[in-house]
């Protein structure tokens, strides 16, 4: 069964989360700190993690870079409405979504089921796709760069996969979002923004000159063979 832990210091959030997720078919877990919320990462190996930002001890930022130094495991941080600079941080740390306070738990549930629906290996279908130096197996989800293995979040394995398989097509960022994230457009595009350049990072031997993830200025990105 599917394991999501909420990780919120308030108990009330937690309690509305996980009944609702519960009712969804999630088995759940709880934490109301980072201290119990790394034991219980270590001892249970969740699927999934929703993280507040906002903890005692080690904040949730904190926590993210743990998870993300030792593991893949998805990542919803949980921020304050209008806190942009902690979602940006988020996201640079490679959670893989942001949802803001006041949430509907319906959302919720969404954005948990999208997640792990993209994180899954659906898109495994394909094989191997090869780009110069870099190679990318669909199958493990694995990507090599002149026989080196990176390591990219699920996120970041996703969009390059997604255009990786769609060479020199450019997407704008409003596609990207609905065909890798799964969202409407009307969300924060500066989520694809912060992928690109984590990605860029991580695949180009110049990221201010990339060689692959091109930026097609006023309309997107693509990915050049």
């Amino acid at each position: 069964m599917t394991t999501v832990l909420v990780v919120d210091d308030e108990p009330i959030v937690r309690e509305v989360v996980v009944s609702y997720l519960r009712r969804e078919g999630f088995r759940t877990l709880e934490a109301g700190d980072g201290d119990t919320a790394r034991e219980l990462l270590e001892r249970d190996e969740p699927t999934l993690v929703v993280l507040d930002v906002m903890l005692p001890g080690a904040d949730g930022l904190e926590l993210c870079r743990w998870i993300r130094a030792r593991s893949e495991v998805p990542v919803i941080m949980l921020t304050a409405r209008g806190e942009e600079a902690d979602r940006i941080v988020g996201l640079e740390l490679g959670a893989d979504d942001y949802v803001t306070k006041p949430f509907s738990p319906r959302e919720l549930a969404a954005r948990v089921r999208t997640v792990l629906r993209r994180t899954e290996p659906a898109l495994a279908r394909a094989e191997r796709l090869s780009f110069d130096r870099l190679e990318i197996d669909g199958r493990t989800r694995e990507v090599m760069k002149g026989g080196e293995q990176l390591r990219l979040t699920a996120k970041e394995f996703d969009l390059l996969w997604f255009l990786a398989n769609h060479p020199r097509q450019v997407f704008s960022r409003d596609q990207l979002m609905d065909r890798v994230w799964g969202y409407e457009a009307a969300l924060d595009t500066g989520t694809v923004t912060v992928h690109v350049r984590r990605l860029r990072e991580k695949i180009e031997d110049d990221p201010s000159r990339p060689r692959f993830l091109e930026t097609v200025w006023g309309v997107g990105y693509r990915l050049v063979p």
